[in-house]
């Protein structure tokens, strides 16, 4: 069975899979993988799908990762063409997923497929694990399948996410892990009154002020040899009742740390209560986390992954942990070895998403070569 790249991407892409829908692209998938030997199984859970599909018992377990839902396209008429009519122009390939993500999971089709045919009797396992809940809330996705496979003892040994990683050609970067989220929505009480009377009032904005400005100031860490210094940002900040004479009674402030292995979630908790208890500020804090950071130091996976890149591509791929979150973060807790491994990200969730062909074309090679460098000896 020979599968084209570009054709799988285009049919995938042509399903309207807004997130949390599906639109049937994992049947598609689920139609592709069956004939190879995988055994499919459909986790769907508050209107997502998931799929965890298997071929073979036998340990190593090579698993690709990804999801199958985009996020919305903004004004359709801004597009050059529909959005959800895959277009090849000029050598590019324009549509919403296009790099983000329906060409990976095209491409991690048509590698497991060459692989097979030429390696039916392979040692070790291959697994895909995809969901339609990436690009939303998150909550009844990768998480639900890592559950399952936990509860049942099933882990994984190796596991490639096809995140878009490249800057300026596939290859170039690959994420060998991510930063944590830590999120906090800090609530300061006041005395509401007239500004002409402040002495009968209390500013909450003024009495949070020094304890922000010591917040955004402390350097919370160093980072390390793989992940640059956390940060803390404040998001948002809301107080007042929309009137120039009134001292506001509360303010609402959101803020988020975007942190490495060098803090964990406790010591960032427990060093921003202080200065706030140091400051005398009156405050509610609630906290929220989208995931602690992952890391893959250099092994087996990084080396076969940078190893493949260069065979196909000639191109030394450098290690990144930047950007934002992926669901390696929840895959983390049952896989020592997590990797990114993606195409371009300069259109993603942009008007006019699209990929190079060139860079379509290389994707599969990737795929392909790694897993012949991880269960091929």
């Amino acid at each position: 069975m020979t599968i084209d790249t570009l054709a799988l991407a285009q049919q995938l892409i042509a399903r309207r899979s807004v997130t949390p829908d599906d639109a049937g692209c994992l049947d598609i998938l689920i139609d592709l993988l069956k004939p190879l030997g995988f055994q499919c199984e459909k986790i769907s859970m508050n209107g997502v799908d998931n799929l965890w599909a298997r071929r073979g018992t036998a340990g190593p377990l090579v698993c690709f990762a990804g999801h199958t839902d985009v996020v919305p396209t903004g004004p359709p008429e801004q597009w050059q063409s529909d959005p959800f009519v895959p277009t090849v122009k000029d050598g590019v390939l324009y549509g919403r997923g296009a790099s983000d993500m329906k060409t990976s999971l095209a491409a991690f089709v048509v590698a497991i497929t060459d692989f097979v045919r030429q390696h039916p009797d392979h040692s070790g396992s291959i697994a895909v694990l995809f969901t339609s809940d990436e690009e939303g809330p998150a909550v009844d996705g990768t998480v639900r399948v890592v559950e399952a496979l936990r509860e049942r003892g099933e882990k994984m040994d190796y596991c490639i996410v096809g995140e878009p990683t490249a800057v300026a050609r596939t290859g170039d970067m690959i994420k060998n892990g991510r930063r944590g989220s830590l999120s906090g929505m800090l609530t300061v009480k006041g005395v509401q009154g007239h500004v002409a009377y402040p002495h009968l009032a209390q500013n909450p904005v003024h009495v949070v002020a020094a304890a922000i400005a010591e917040l955004a100031q402390t350097k919370w860490d160093d980072g390390n040899e793989y992940f640059p210094p956390t940060t803390w940002q404040i998001s948002n900040i809301n107080a007042g009742t929309g009137a120039n004479n009134v001292i506001p009674g509360t303010v609402h402030i959101r803020f988020n740390f975007r942190f490495s292995t060098a803090s964990t979630l406790e010591s960032l908790q427990t060093r921003v209560h202080g200065i706030l208890d140091r400051h005398g500020v009156p405050y509610d804090l609630e906290w929220s986390y989208d995931g602690r950071p992952f890391l893959t130091r250099k092994g087996d996976l990084v080396d076969a992954i940078t190893h493949a890149i260069k065979a196909v591509t000639g191109l030394d791929a450098a290690l990144s942990t930047t950007g934002g979150t992926s669901d390696g973060r929840f895959i983390a807790d049952i896989c020592p070895q997590v990797v990114e491994c993606g195409p371009t990200n300069a259109s993603i969730h942009k008007i006019n998403e699209c990929i190079k062909l060139g860079d379509l074309e290389s994707l599969p090679k990737i795929y392909l070569q790694t897993l012949k460098n991880l269960l091929i000896k």
